[in-house]
């Protein structure tokens, strides 16, 4: 799926992280969202890696990457700690500075790393995501029928991992399928990455531990911003697909993020939640639009 890329494996001060690195030009971060990996870039990562050096990781808990145990307070899952991670993963590959992309719980971690390291990004891209504070905070029966894992995966004494382990590819399956996207949109050799590391016990517990996470700590930690009045200075884009949930349920996203990135812009997708599979050409547009 990545014909040029080079695997690479870069230890951080918390994890061994996973990533793929090709392309030329400035560099391009792109981080992935639940339930996939590195491999979901793999439709718009060709274009854009005319005009990008593109590094393509995966989170850590995902993927290939190292799968540390989680901890009551789940700081190890938290934002903070991907977004850490991520910026280690730059340096180490010589970016001091980059340009930023994610998707999903992607999005979560670059909207995490872009407040607490600001002199590290250039311009920041969120795919089909509100903020994590706004999503709880406008939680309604639609909301929480359409969004039922965030509660089904943060249940405490490993209950969503022993029910996902039954049938793993069946839940990864339902996933997929109930955003707003129709499961036969994934190619199948992206389907088989995300179903090898699902079927991995420490995966799935790490994904749980990632929702916990958001449920607790992240939020902690987003509070703190706002009554610190910090928010995203740098040139700032959402894209969000028309039948996802962020799409179906919200009537203003973009008036939802500016009180979290007064400067964003953003654009409805043809698409559901999983945009850059869906809609690989309009997303990478997009993006090759807004990064220059």
């Amino acid at each position: 799926m990545f014909d040029g890329f080079t695997e690479r494996r870069i230890a951080t001060s918390g994890a061994e992280v996973h990533a793929l690195v090709g392309g030329q030009g400035p560099a391009l971060l792109m981080l992935h969202g639940f339930p996939q990996s590195h491999a979901m870039w793999h439709r718009v990562a060709p274009a854009l890696a005319e005009r990008f050096t593109l590094v393509l990781p995966d989170l850590r808990g995902y993927g290939l990457s190292a799968k540390p145990p989680g901890d009551p307070a789940h700081e190890t899952y938290s934002k903070r700690a991907n977004a850490l991670d991520q910026v280690e993963v730059m340096a180490a590959l010589g970016y001091e500075r980059f340009l930023l992309a994610g998707h999903d719980r992607g999005a979560r971690v670059a909207h995490r790393l872009v407040l607490d390291h600001p002199d590290r990004v250039e311009r920041v891209a969120f795919l089909d995501i509100a903020p994590t504070l706004e999503v709880f905070a406008r939680i309604d029966q639609r909301m929480a029928t359409a969004y039922y894992h965030w509660f089904f995966l943060i249940q405490p004494g490993g209950l969503p991992e022993h029910l996902i382990g039954l049938d793993p590819e069946f839940y990864l399956r339902r996933v997929l399928g109930s955003i707003g996207s129709t499961a036969d949109v994934f190619g199948e050799e992206a389907f088989a990455n995300y179903l090898t590391a699902f079927r991995d016990p420490a995966t799935v517990h790490a994904m749980c531990e990632d929702y916990r996470a958001a449920a607790s700590i992240d939020q902690v930690h987003d509070r703190a911003d706002r009554a610190a009045g910090r928010v995203v200075t740098c040139p700032s884009l959402v894209l969000w697909g028309r039948n996802s949930a962020v799409g179906r349920l919200y009537d203003d996203p973009l008036g939802i993020w500016r009180p979290y990135a007064p400067g964003i812009q953003g654009q409805e997708m043809p698409a559901g939640h999983f945009i850059p599979e869906e809609a690989p050409e309009e997303t990478a547009r997009a993006l090759m639009e807004f990064f220059g």
